[in-house]
Parts: C-alpha cells; structure tokens; sequence
C-alpha cells in the first residue's frame, strides 16, 4: 500500500471509507502523509455507523447506540488498497475499510462480512462463486423544478423519448462515457458493454464476470460511487434509483453466477441446455428465499414502485429458461458457461447484501438439495397463482423479521439492524412530499 502511494505522489488526501447497510460510504478525510499509521494500525468508529438510516442518523432503538455506550469498532483495509477517486477535482485516494471487533474478529453487522462468511461457506464445499452484474442508472438534469433527461453535450438537445440499444444515445453522451471507462480503467473496475436502455435517460454497463465475490461487490460499489460523482463533475445527475420516472421502467442490477469445483468445472453445465442438478437446486434455493429477502433486493420506499407487473421488473416468483419475466432466468448459449440470473434487484441496493443474499439463498438450495417448482414458459406477468415478492416496503420488513430462512446465511444481528433501519425510515419516510422523497434517493442511493 505504501508503493501505491509513492508511485501518486500527487495524491494529497486520502478518503478512508466503508459502506453501511444502505450502501453509503462512512469514513473519513486523512492527510496522505498519515496515511501509513491508517495501512498499519487501521482506523475507528462506532458500530452504530454502518447502521445509520439514509438521512445518516442514528436509529432511536438501537441497541448500538447508548444501550451498549456508542462503543467504537476497529475499520481495517480491505485487500483491494488504495484505488484513485477521478470524480474529485484534486487528486485523492479511496482506501476501502471494513469493521472488527477490538478482539479481531469480523464485526457480524458490516454488509462485507456478511458476504464474506457466505463465500467462506462455498470454499468449505469446495466451491467458488463466479459473478457477473449488469448495473442500470439515470442520467438526469435535476436543476430545475423538475427532473429531465440532461441536454446532449454535443447537439444541445433533450430526448425526451426511451431509446433503446441507441447508438445515438450514447453519441450524445460520448464524452461523460469515455470519462466513465477511463476512470474505471484507473480504479481496476471491470467495466464492458454499456448500453441504452428503455427509461428516459437510462443506461446499463456490464461489469465483467468475476471469481471473486467480494471483488465484483467491491467493484459494484465503487462503480456506483463513481458514475454518481464523475456524472457531478460533467454537470448532470447520475443516480441508481429504482423508479425516479413513474412513466417508464425503474433501474435493476441484474446479478449473473456460476459456481466451479476445486478442477475449475462449472457445477451447472450438464453439456445441455438444461443445466444441473445442483442448478436446479441453487434456482430451488433462490426461490425458496426470495420472499422473505426482499427487502434486501428492494430496501427503499421507491423500490417498489419498480416492482409492478409489465414494467421489465420481476412481480412473480418463478424461474424459466431464457424468459426475461421471470425473477431467475436461465440463459441460453454455451453450457460450458451455464449459469443463472437473478433479476429482482433494483439499482438502489447495497451490493454487499444483495449478494450474500443471493449466494447464501443458492447453497441453502444445494446444501438441501431442494428442487425447484417446473419453469414457466411465457409471460409471468399473466400466469395465474405464482407466488409474489412482496408489493410494499412494510410487508417486506415484516417478511425479513419473520423469517426463518435468512438467518440460515445472514447473521441475526445484521438482520435486527436491518429492520430497526428500515422501521425508522419507513416512519419519517411518510413525512415527505413525493418531490422530498425523489431529491432524497436521488443522490443517496
């Protein structure tokens, strides 16, 4: 870590950051000259800071605060050191952080640790997670009283229609993207297709597949800290909010994964197009879990409103090959590439969470070698008697307090931190204005 920062003698700050539950970075501003005692000694807060709500305020229950005296908990570097921040006009350095206890081991209410354990139990079996996402967001003017797509740098003009798969979309947004793949080139992030999408303003870039889960969650985040400033720096908004338009379809992160063996064979590849038992299983799992986990695939008021049937949001729980209505889809191509897609998501999640939920929810699959209910064929959206991931935020924190299957891979005390987040924002939340709560999620999440 010290080489890195020989080698930028130009960086003179450094930000030292962790993610909470809601996925906000917390952390602090450090000269680069101290850095050296943070790589080595770590840096501290208090627990009750990966737990605030998404205004950043304590949560008035919580038993992290005054009931256990605001204690502190020790942040260390994560293995992925410093990374370059090119949002910021001065030169700076992020150094990712994550929290322990003061006895060493992991703090159990920190989304990474929550990933990690579950990665942890995959090497137990022998397994390795390989991830792939596809990450939607809005590019918006919110200057004004009203939100709208931003002018074209190059043309001057507003479209002010959908533009799917357009290349002219992307033309007129040429030089924010060509920033956007420099920058991820700078910060080692993954970064491939970009496309436009079916929302006003709407884009999706792919981050390429990865075999390290906590990497490609790491390179999700820092993907959306990114586009979010580097779109400040160029004069618009960027934000990953599930539904800022009500009239067109909401933003996914849409999460791809295969599994491969100590021999580096792809568990889910049957030489078909079929897949595996142990496919079927993980698919069994994620469908056995989707329920009750969907306040973490959907963990804000707004998120709910992309979950409506007809929208290219999953309503349904069910699963089918090569069907974009299903929550999991098969794809087609390669078998030696067999793998699934978990579409429930929207762009707002913390990606740490969504990912343990995901992963965690397939080895229940297998561990239980549970079989999945038969696929559909056609649209989802008008088959009768499926099952339904909840249609509100306050059902969805009832199903996680009351569920006996998460706890099975996400620790109890994350989850009782969780609801005591969402309870308290789900209250102050109906405070606002629809327009109050817009600005809210428009840059936080």
């Amino acid at each position: 870590m010290k080489d890195w920062l020989r080698k930028h003698p130009d960086v003179r700050t450094i930000r030292v950051a962790a993610a909470d539950l809601n996925g906000q970075a917390r952390g602090k501003r450090v000269p680069a000259r101290f850095a050296e005692n943070v790589t080595k000694n770590g840096t501290r807060f208090p627990f009750s800071v990966l737990n605030l709500d998404i205004w950043g305020e304590d949560i008035d229950d919580s038993p992290l605060v005054f009931e256990q005296g605001d204690q502190d908990g020790v942040l260390k570097p994560t293995e992925r050191g410093f990374m370059p921040m090119p949002w910021l006009e001065a030169p700076t350095a992020l150094l990712p952080i994550w929290m322990f206890r003061e006895n060493g081991t992991p703090y159990e209410g920190d989304p990474r640790h929550a990933l990690r354990a579950v990665v942890e139990k995959f090497k137990e079996r022998g397994l390795t997670p390989v991830v792939a996402m596809e990450l939607e967001f809005f590019l918006i003017d919110d200057s004004g009283k009203t939100m709208q797509v931003p002018a074209s740098p190059r043309s001057g003009k507003r479209r002010k229609a959908a533009e799917t798969l357009s290349i002219r979309a992307l033309d007129a947004f040429d030089t924010f993207f060509t920033d956007l793949y420099d920058a991820c080139e700078a910060m080692d992030i993954p970064a491939d297709t970009t496309t436009s999408e079916t929302g006003l303003g709407q884009f999706e870039v792919n981050l390429m597949h990865c075999d390290d889960a906590l990497r490609a969650a790491d390179d999700a985040w820092f993907f959306k800290m990114l586009v979010k400033g580097l779109a400040r720096r160029h004069g618009f908004a960027a934000s990953f909010m599930a539904k800022p338009y009500p009239e067109y379809s909401g933003s996914g992160l849409h999460t791809h994964f295969s599994l491969i063996d100590e021999d580096g064979r792809n568990v889910f590849d049957s030489g078909g197009p079929k897949g595996t038992a142990t496919l079927r299983s993980a698919v069994a799992g994620c469908l056995n879990a989707m329920h009750d986990s969907a306040l973490i695939f959907a963990p804000h008021q707004n998120s709910y409103e992309r979950l409506v049937p007809g929208k290219h949001a999953p309503t349904s729980i069910c699963w089918g090959y090569e069907n974009r209505t299903a929550a999991i889809r098969i794809p087609a191509g390669n078998p030696g590439a067999r793998r699934i897609e978990h579409r429930v998501a929207g762009g707002d999640v913390n990606p740490y969470l969504m990912l343990a939920a995901i992963l965690g929810a397939a080895l229940d699959g297998i561990t239980q070698a549970m079989e999945p209910p038969a696929p559909i064929t056609g649209n989802a959206y008008a088959i009768e008697d499926l099952p339904q991931i909840p249609d509100s935020w306050e059902a969805a924190i009832d199903a996680l307090e009351q569920s006996p299957i998460v706890p099975r891979f996400i620790h109890p005390e994350l989850i009782k931190n969780l609801i005591h987040t969402k309870r308290q924002e789900l209250h102050y939340i109906g405070e606002l204005t629809e327009t109050e709560r817009v600005e809210l999620y428009l840059d936080t999440v």
